[in-house]
């Protein structure tokens, strides 16, 4: 099988990202963002989803304003993946992971589809705004990460979490990890598929 590799890199007047994967990697990782909460999750969605990432990224100062850095990182990472995963013959296509975390439990499920798709479900709006004191990185710079990730790699993607927890990194933490569970399922090449996994026999 050849090596499903690719290395991305953007560059603009508020980021300068480069991302290096190995779709089939043993788990591990070299992040370093602005954003140190991002960081740590990118290594537990790497951990378990025993794909070998690398990201350098450099934007607006986090104090001022987050969202440029944020996004595009959810951005040049959707386009690892679809560069990585080539003309996606013979991939599961699908996959579906459910990860609890004390109180909370996250639920995701993935299909490479070539649609961008993002909804995150929260049953629970009792902490529809919860934050990270330090950084101020909130559950809404979450949803933009994902919504950039998930239309640049082409996959619909479904979160559900409930509760959510009033501590951001303990919501946080079952979604990425469900996640790297989720995707490394739908990557995984089937030996019985021959071709592309689309009646259509083609996936954008």
């Amino acid at each position: 099988m050849e090596k499903r590799t690719a290395t991305v890199s953007r560059k603009t007047k508020e980021t300068d990202i480069t991302v290096k994967l190995n779709i089939d990697g043993t788990g591990k990782s070299k992040i370093k963002t602005p954003i140190g909460l991002l960081n740590h999750m990118l290594e537990l969605f790497v951990f378990h989803g025993l794909f070998d990432l690398e990201i350098l990224a450099k934007g607006d100062d986090k104090k001022i304003d987050i969202h440029h850095t944020n996004e595009d990182i959810g951005i040049v990472l959707g386009d690892a993946f679809k560069k990585a995963l080539g003309d996606k013959k013979g991939i599961a296509r699908n996959g579906s992971a459910s990860w609890p975390m004390e109180e909370v439990t996250a639920s995701v499920a993935v299909d490479i589809s070539g649609r961008g798709y993002f909804k995150l479900v929260r049953p629970d709006k009792v902490y529809p705004d919860i934050r990270d004191d330090e950084e101020g990185y909130a559950i809404k710079d979450i949803e933009h990460f994902f919504e950039s990730f998930a239309k640049r790699i082409g996959v619909n993607l479904n979160i559900k979490v409930d509760p959510i927890s009033p501590d951001l990194h303990t919501t946080l933490e079952p979604i990425f990890k469900a996640l790297g569970k989720a995707l490394d399922q739908a990557t995984q090449i089937d030996p019985r598929r021959e071709g592309v996994p689309s009646t259509k026999g083609i996936i954008d």
